[in-house]
């Protein structure tokens, strides 16, 4: 049976204790947590060493405040172990090349957890966009939004040393990955950020942002808030023989509603395109937590990545955009990647 250690024991290192529990994914062996971590004291260790340093352990899931993904990661690496690591990988790129660097000589798996791409409803979508039956996707619109509330001033999220930016690399990061696992690489980005509500020194609550891939001709549309008073999840995609519309997201708060997609085929072409009848599915369960935790533990068995995972190939890939998108908060010329697909797995 595979071992754990889990670094960081907040919200997402028990979600991560409990998938794998769950799905039989393997035991957790040791826990490091960190200030008001509640810890069950059978598993507690005194430092990350503790966890690091121990052969028994064979994987370790990183789940800490932003700040602390690069370096944990780098040393589990290091340590030889397998890591499963909370986005965001990294503050930037060039960090996440850096990890890369790492994780080849280590020769080690590597996941990130962009959980989204593993819930029922995107997984579908990507099937459905894979299968070609709809054709190419011309265009995208993601809306991904929230409040928050009195606590998060106190938290390490208001603090840019330790979050890295505000709601795009917060909560806007996951959309931004389910762009680039359904409509493939974007290498122009226009990108407007705002701070007019909250207020918070180098912590956005406004991304609204524009991207195409000019090989292919698609564009996506991206708004990450966190001035959105009702909590709201949809996602569109649009292709040459009919859409997918998602609206909600199955989540532990309940609160972006009923996770809902529609899927409709167009009932002739241009210029006349029209659709059929909808297909509607309700998906009731949130699995992905599951899913990462059953791939990561299939990853380390049998040295083989799964499609569905987000590797660090994945990871670059968003960070690039993250990269562009605050490069033109800071009135930087975003830099533009001229060769589409450039980054190679590990």
């Amino acid at each position: 049976m595979l071992t754990y250690g889990i670094i960081g024991y907040g919200k997402m290192g028990r979600t991560r204790h409990e998938a794998i529990q769950r799905t039989g994914a393997g035991a957790v062996k040791a826990i490091h947590g960190f200030e008001r971590d509640a810890v069950e004291p059978a598993l507690a260790v005194r430092g990350v060493r503790d966890i690091l340093d121990d052969p028994a352990i064979d994987g370790v899931y990183v789940c800490c405040v932003n700040a602390l993904n690069k370096p944990m990661t780098i040393e589990a690496l290091e340590a030889g172990k397998h890591v499963f690591c909370e986005k965001p990988p990294a503050f930037n790129a060039a960090e996440v090349e850096e990890i890369r660097a790492v994780e080849a000589r280590s020769g080690r798996a590597l996941m990130y957890g962009f959980n989204h791409r593993h819930h029922g409803a995107a997984v579908k979508m990507r099937k459905t966009v894979e299968g070609g039956d709809f054709g190419a996707v011309l265009w995208m619109r993601g809306r991904y939004g929230k409040s928050v509330d009195e606590n998060y001033f106190d938290s390490w999220r208001a603090d840019p040393a330790l979050a890295g930016g505000g709601i795009l690399i917060d909560q806007g990061i996951h959309m931004v990955d389910l762009f680039l696992t359904l409509g493939g690489d974007f290498d122009e980005i226009q990108a407007m950020t705002s701070s007019l509500y909250w207020r918070l020194p180098g912590v956005e609550d406004n991304v609204f942002a524009i991207m195409r891939n000019t090989r292919s001709g698609c564009v996506a549309s991206l708004h990450s808030t966190m001035t959105q008073w009702r909590h709201l999840f949809s996602l569109e995609v649009f292709m040459e023989r009919g859409y997918m519309v998602l609206n909600g997201l199955k989540t532990s708060s309940g609160t972006y509603g009923a996770e809902q997609l529609v899927i409709a085929r167009n009932r002739s072409v241009a210029p006349a395109a029209t659709w059929r009848d909808e297909e509607v599915e309700t998906f009731e369960a949130d699995e992905s937590w599951d899913r990462e935790a059953r791939i990561f533990a299939d990853w380390i068995r049998t040295g083989r990545r799964s499609d569905l995972g987000g590797d660090s190939s994945d990871a670059l890939r968003v960070m690039r955009i993250i990269d562009a998108i605050y490069a033109q908060e800071r009135h930087e010329a975003p830099k533009l990647y001229s060769r589409l697909n450039a980054v190679e797995q590990v």
